[in-house]
């Protein structure tokens, strides 16, 4: 029978992705029968289809990127996109400014211009659309964009600022749909598709930074009366549309009401979530049980409040939120920023973030955080495509997911969040029976 390949990064920082003795099956019948602690996985119990992962091109990560010397950046982009790297596929763009932006703007600046006569993205091309192109010519896999606004304009709004909430004045509601299209065409001629968008990152929180509300019954008709129909008239239908986008403490509710409206519905793919709060992983199932016909997608997260240079918690919270989602038939995964500061910026309202890379460019030089790693121990082995498998473990302290790639290869990570290290035997549904030992605050990847 074959050995099993095993990659283990662990709270001990000189563990990162390594590669293991390969783990030989065991052949006796007590190792079989052994009633000790396993993670049973079958492959014949199959779930939904992978479709990536990833993170997000913030203006305020394409301009630390631009700021470093160029081994330097190639090595960052060989670090997220290529083979040898975490092979992201799934990434994320803001529409005007966010928080992680070097400060408020929109494409569309000229007050009362319905026509979008002034409607410009040359603000990206500064350095979002170079970071993209950049990303593209390297990538291993093909690269899907989901593009975000965080706020219309500002005079497209109830308090007539970018930042703050507020509210999308209805006057405006179809001109802001015509935005998106804009949007999605102006990155086109850039040589960049757009795979779909989100209504509005965050919709029910009021930030310091960019930001606005929408109730559920606001998001369902600016999809129904104005973003489905301007896509969809503009050739666009094809373009994803994620509502939501947002904590899942309130997606059950929130997707109720739009996916209540048959007509609504029709347009929306599925609902993006965040991690901010509450866990509240019960609810992802809740949404799929529901509506199995929509898709959930991880749209944000990240650890807030500062950089957090060299702390393994970061791993821990990634690999923990990555198999609860995926084990609840969410599609996909996309981290926040690509790249920071070692301050955790820039950020234009000092809403300082950790990034799995952190820059310095005064130094010319990059580290690599515990989140890389634990993102990657998903990324670089379960591919586009893949399915979720049946998986369970008989430890609460071993959490664990597992996936068939395309071409047939088996994948299973497993997280240790105790103080101590655990053995256990990893079966293959009869077939394949191995003793594994994962050391206490540790996230293994085994091939089969």
């Amino acid at each position: 029978m074959k050995e099993v390949v095993c990659y283990i990064s662990s709270v001990d920082q000189s563990i990162r992705l390594r590669q293991l003795q390969p783990l030989l099956p065991s052949g006796d019948d007590a190792a079989k029968s052994d009633a000790g602690p396993s993670v049973w996985i079958q492959p014949e119990r199959t779930f939904q289809t992978i479709e990536g992962f990833g993170g997000a091109f913030t203006e305020s990560a394409a301009t630390v990127w631009q700021s470093l010397p160029a081994d330097v950046q190639t090595v960052v982009l060989r670090s997220y996109f290529a083979e040898e790297g975490n092979q992201y596929s799934f990434c994320r763009v803001h529409m005007n400014s966010c928080d992680f932006s070097l400060g408020n703007y929109s494409h569309l600046e000229r007050p009362g211009d319905m026509e979008l006569q002034s409607y410009s993205i040359d603000r990206d091309c500064q350095a979002l659309i170079p970071f993209i192109k950049a990303a593209q010519a390297m990538a291993t896999r093909p690269l899907r964009l989901l593009a975000s606004p965080w706020s219309p304009p500002y005079w497209m709004k109830s308090n007539g600022r970018m930042n703050g909430g507020g509210k999308l004045l209805n006057e405006y509601a179809q001109v802001w749909a015509q935005c998106y299209v804009r949007f999605i065409k102006a990155y086109s001629e850039q040589g960049i598709a757009i795979w779909g968008v989100t209504v509005q990152n965050e919709p029910e929180a009021t930030q310091r930074w960019d930001s606005c509300l929408y109730t559920a019954e606001e998001e369902r008709d600016f999809v129904r009366y104005a973003l489905g129909p301007a896509l969809e008239q503009a050739g666009l239908g094809h373009i994803a549309i994620v509502i939501w986008d947002h904590n899942r403490d309130r997606m059950v509710e929130r997707t109720g009401v739009v996916y209540a409206d048959p007509e609504a519905a029709r347009y929306v793919w599925g609902a993006g979530i965040h991690w901010y709060g509450e866990e509240h992983f019960d609810h992802v199932r809740l949404v799929h049980d529901a509506w199995p016909d929509k898709k959930v997608l991880f749209t944000e997260g990240c650890q807030e409040g500062g950089p957090h240079r060299g702390g393994w918690k970061l791993a821990e919270r990634y690999a923990r939120n990555i198999i609860n989602d995926l084990n609840r038939w969410t599609v996909g995964w996309i981290d926040w920023n690509l790249l920071l500061d070692h301050q955790g910026g820039p950020n234009h309202v000092g809403n300082y973030c950790s990034a799995p890379i952190l820059a310095d460019p005064n130094n010319q030089n990059v580290e690599w955080q515990s989140s890389y790693y634990a993102i990657g121990h998903f990324s670089r082995f379960i591919a586009v495509g893949a399915k979720r498998i049946l998986c369970a473990a008989t430890l609460e302290s071993l959490e664990c997911s597992a996936f068939i790639n395309p071409d047939g290869r088996i994948i299973c990570v497993v997280l240790n969040r105790a103080d101590s290290d655990i053995e256990f035997t990893l079966r293959l549904h009869a077939r394949l029976s191995v003793k594994a030992r994962l050391p206490a605050h540790a996230i293994a990847t085994y091939c089969l």
